[in-house]
């Protein structure tokens, strides 16, 4: 089997050298490393002894070739965030859905192609909650036929932030104790950008990140929100910030002062070095738009204009920073003024027939216990909290994936088709909603999809519990975000204000805390493809289901063979 994986990734290099493409070839080995943070080490899970992982930098129409190699005691998978994956589902990466997870001491070599795709992306560990350490960034430039960004100006330098979360334990104990007790998991410690937590937290202001740039310049700040569990608001002092970008396209330019990212989200922005030379606070903070318990510090990184002078205080020599100034942390109008102005640069094809037409209720639950108050029963009154799409709470399942299973022909005791395109009953949403519907049921149930069919998602978040923004992202596609409102969802009234000319196309979108949000896209690539909440701790209670793209004509339409080192379960 080596040799025929040598043999393809010969194949691979051949065909991109007559393309003018560039094949990358990476190992990436997940392996326990000795991290420090807040004054204590912890054994995290890392990618090459790396925290944050390895950055992969590519051109649209390269190849990667990434070996991953599980030195690590946990079972693990890798997910490219936002790569679309075209006929290739094996490579997405999601355990249980498209592969079965690398057990220790396994391997597996993610291979798929860069297709009409550029800008900020990134890639995560796509079991349990492996992903608070394991993920880095991934850039994709525009291609070498045509290398230029198309921005209102040229950036002079590019400066990546991974905004992240840390907890001062071990995050995989915080996940069972949670799945133990039914309650929530304990909120983070603190807040990272690029693995450092920064000057407000103790033991950490020695490695405080500082970028450095010259008065005048013009930056390209690639901000990619992979905390587990937190939305965030992110601004730098004083400084303007153009959006270019989001989710890997580009967007109409328009200015603010903040930006507010989901978890799974990405934003390019431009910063032009325009203010006194000073060091200035980049900062980031939560966006809490849930009735709940959250991490509210702060993260901070340095920008330090190059002619900027420093303090000298007892004898050191300090940068007195000035401070970042940040929306409040439930400050919904803010989140949602700063939403709203996503739009793309010039008329897109958004589908106007629509074939399916899916009504998607997104929100939390609450399973009663026989015994309540035991020690596995901590959550409100004695119960444990779940979450559903349309009163399914998902299951992932062990025996197989679901891919394997589909592929193979093989559903039976791993999947069911079922999933329904609208909620089972009818309610007042967002109002006071009876305590009778606050408990879904379980399934791992799919919605088959015709290929090239043209779908239309409303997921509307419900107030069962809290009303929340949920980040929701759909592997294996993009889509455009067509309209959004507060309330219930109302075809016959809100349809109207879709915006079917310059729509924004995005991977991930949130739904607003009591509100909706509306998506359309084509059904043009074939597979089994996850769409589940990007906050983790929703995803294993059941926020979570899984489109089934069947295949179109002929081999182009299909989804491709399976490689031959995928994992079994």
């Amino acid at each position: 089997m080596e040799q025929l994986l040598s043999y393809f990734v010969l194949l691979v290099v051949f065909v991109a050298s007559l393309v003018n493409a560039e094949v990358h070839l990476h190992e990436f080995v997940i392996q326990e490393t000795p991290v420090k943070r807040l004054c204590r080490i912890h054994n995290s899970i890392t990618v090459n002894g790396q925290f944050p992982g390895p950055t992969l930098e590519v051109r649209n129409g390269d190849s990667l070739v990434i070996t991953a190699i599980n030195k690590a005691r946990y079972n693990i998978s890798l997910h490219w965030h936002g790569i679309r994956q075209m006929r290739n589902p094996w490579a997405d990466g999601p355990e249980y859905i498209t592969q079965c997870p690398i057990q220790p001491g396994g391997s597996y070599t993610y291979r798929f192609t860069i297709e009409d795709q550029e800008g900020t992306l990134w890639w995560h560990a796509h079991s349990r909650w492996l992903r608070a350490t394991v993920y880095g960034a991934l850039i994709i430039r525009p291609p070498l036929s045509s290398p230029h960004y198309p921005f209102p100006v040229i950036p002079k330098r590019e400066i990546t932030l991974l905004l992240g979360e840390w907890w001062d334990r071990n995050p995989m104990d915080v996940l069972n104790l949670a799945q133990f007790t039914g309650a929530a998991p304990n909120i983070s410690d603190a807040f990272t950008i690029n693995g450092q937590p920064g000057d407000l937290y103790r033991c950490s202001s020695q490695e405080t990140l500082r970028f450095l740039v010259g008065s005048g310049e013009i930056v390209l700040l690639r901000v990619i929100n992979s905390a587990l569990n937190q939305e965030l608001f992110f601004g730098v002092a004083n400084h303007k910030l153009t959006v270019v970008a989001a989710d890997a396209s580009y967007t109409k330019p328009f200015s603010t002062n903040v930006i507010m990212l989901g978890p799974g989200q990405t934003t390019d922005v431009l910063l032009t070095a325009d203010q006194p030379p000073a060091h200035y606070y980049m900062a980031a903070h939560a966006y809490n738009s849930a009735n709940a318990a959250f991490d509210n510090t702060t993260t901070t990184a340095i920008l330090k204009y190059k002619d900027a002078s420093c303090v000298t205080l007892l004898g050191k020599s300090q940068a007195r920073a000035i401070l970042a100034q940040l929306p409040g942390f439930n400050d919904t109008a803010t989140a949602a003024a700063f939403t709203a102005q996503m739009k793309s640069p010039s008329k897109v094809e958004v589908p106007l027939e629509i074939d399916e037409n899916l009504f998607f209720t997104v929100g939390l639950g609450l399973f009663n216990c026989t015994t309540p108050n035991t020690q596995r029963c901590q959550g409100p009154n004695g119960t444990r909290f779940t979450a559903s799409i349309n009163n399914v709470s998902f299951v992932f399942p062990k025996r197989n994936s679901i891919m394997q299973a589909y592929y193979q022909g093989t559903p039976a005791g791993v999947f069911t088709t079922d999933f329904p395109p609208t909620p089972p009953v009818t309610f007042d949403y967002t109002g006071n909603v009876s305590r009778g519907l606050w408990q879904p049921t379980r399934g791992t149930k799919a919605y088959k999809l015709k290929f090239n069919s043209k779908v239309q998602i409303i997921l509307q978040d419900t107030s069962i519990v809290t009303t929340e923004n949920h980040p929701m992202h759909l592997h294996g596609y993009e889509f455009y975000v067509v309209g959004t409102g507060v309330g219930n969802f109302n075809a016959n009234t809100d349809t109207a204000s879709f915006n079917l000319i310059d729509p924004p196309r995005r991977n991930t979108i949130g739904t607003p805390p009591g509100g909706w949000v509306a998506i359309r896209f084509v059904a043009n690539n074939p597979g089994a493809w996850l769409m589940h909440c990007h906050i983790d701790s929703h995803i294993f209670w059941g926020l979570a289901m899984v489109f089934l793209v069947e295949n179109g004509e002929g081999h182009l339409q299909s989804v491709q063979s399976p490689p031959l080192d995928l994992p079994q379960c």
